[in-house]
């Protein structure tokens, strides 16, 4: 899954790197390390500019709010539990499919947290000794340091019980679409450590390389086969996941300390 991330990057360096045309500077967002559900977020999206008679999509980067709210819900409080869309089945979802061929973005992170039982803890779960164990965070990012092209969907919800003039009268909401966690063999993995991102959680983010961008991001695109091609056979070995500290898994810690690496886990053995 991806229920938290971090996304650090200035929305003038996005521009560049997504080759972005419009976005409206009052549409800012502060560096958080520590993304979490309902929060707002930066997106990547093909969509014709409002009001301006141009019926060709453009570019944009905007701040969406994560936790997908579908059209027809009768409260956004149904975004929370809509975060992540799994890859195999988000075209057959109700909440999903029609974004699916339609309405897709991007969202870039620096890379993704992700929490593992240490095995001694694991074990006293499994025999009732204690029912909220210690987990250790990992944080997965690019090898290279380059941004994570997350693959997500869009969606508009109106709220009827405001005027229609009122700007907070329609919400944008986004999810991630997540797949099965890559099983090949981590750089510097193994030593204690995960040996690969399976090791870490068996689901993980789609981050879709830049080749695959422009394609994913095509609303013209509409073809559910091609679609879900996008989504699949993706390259491997370009993460690379480390331990950080346990005070990322408090939502109101927010600061770089966040995705520091740790020499070790602070939640004794692991693997």
């Amino acid at each position: 899954m991806c229920g938290r991330y971090a996304a650090s990057r200035s929305p003038e360096d996005l521009v560049g790197l997504f080759d972005v045309s419009k976005w409206e500077p009052a549409e800012t967002l502060a560096p958080d390390w520590n993304v979490a559900p309902t929060k707002d977020v930066f997106a990547v999206l093909d969509r014709p500019v409002k009001g301006s008679g141009d019926p060709d999509p453009v570019r944009q980067l905007r701040v969406l709010r994560w936790g997908l709210v579908p059209s027809w819900a009768k409260s956004p409080e149904l975004g929370a539990k809509m975060i992540n869309a799994r890859a195999e089945t988000v075209h057959e979802k109700a909440a999903f499919r029609r974004a699916f061929t339609s309405r897709r973005c991007l969202l870039p992170a620096d890379g993704y947290f992700e929490w593992v039982t240490g095995k001694e803890e694991l074990d006293l779960e499994q025999r009732g000794r204690r029912k909220r164990p210690r987990k250790q965070p990992y944080f997965v990012t690019p090898v290279d340091g380059s941004v994570m092209a997350l693959a997500g969907l869009y969606e508009f919800w109106k709220d009827v019980t405001r005027a229609p003039d009122d700007p907070r009268a329609w919400w944008v909401t986004c999810t991630v679409i997540t797949t099965e966690a890559e099983t090949a063999p981590l750089p510097g993995g193994g030593e204690g450590g995960p040996r690969s991102l399976a090791d870490i959680h068996p689901r993980m983010p789609v981050a879709l390389p830049a080749d695959r961008w422009d394609a994913w991001l095509d609303p013209a695109r509409d073809d559910e086969g091609e679609l879900r091609e996008l989504l699949g056979g993706l390259p491997t070995g370009r993460l690379r996941a480390y331990p950080v500290s346990t005070e990322v898994s408090n939502v109101r810690n927010n600061a770089p300390e966040l995705v520091e690496e740790l020499d070790a886990p602070e939640v004794g053995t692991l693997f």
